[in-house]
């Protein structure tokens, strides 16, 4: 969450940030081992994808705001590197479509084209499906 404030004494305006704590979190990686949840490593991962695309910073922020929002909702103190990938795509499905393709290109691990035809097909019904409604 982003606030604006204001100085009592010197009346400057500044910018604060909270975010949702989300230390004690374990991820478990899909070989078994466990490693504590990186925040930045999130970031990371949905940032590179967006690279090269008109989206903002703040529109990624939210994202990863909403993702670590569910995982705290979980009360579980460790969650799947699959559930989080799972989450991670379905933001950058709302973000961008050729982010989330390039996010599930990795994520999925394309083995050849047909992979990524398969994945767009489906892509694109979703959206076609949206748009006659």
């Amino acid at each position: 969450m982003r606030r604006r404030r204001e100085c009592l004494k010197c009346a400057k305006r500044f910018t604060t940030y909270e975010r949702v704590e989300t230390t004690n979190l374990l991820v478990v990686k899909k070989d078994g081992t466990r490693e504590q949840f990186d925040r930045e490593k999130l970031r990371r991962a949905i940032t590179l994808p967006c690279e090269k695309l008109k989206i903002s910073s703040e529109r990624i922020d939210h994202a990863l705001v909403r993702i670590e929002q569910k995982l705290a909702e979980s009360r579980k103190g460790e969650v799947s590197s699959t559930k989080i990938g799972n989450l991670v795509m379905r933001e950058l499905k709302k973000l961008d479509k050729v982010a989330y393709i390039r996010f599930a290109a990795v994520y999925r691990e394309f083995a050849d084209l047909a992979d990524f035809e398969t994945e767009l097909g489906k892509l694109l019904k979703k959206t076609k499906g949206k748009r006659k409604k």
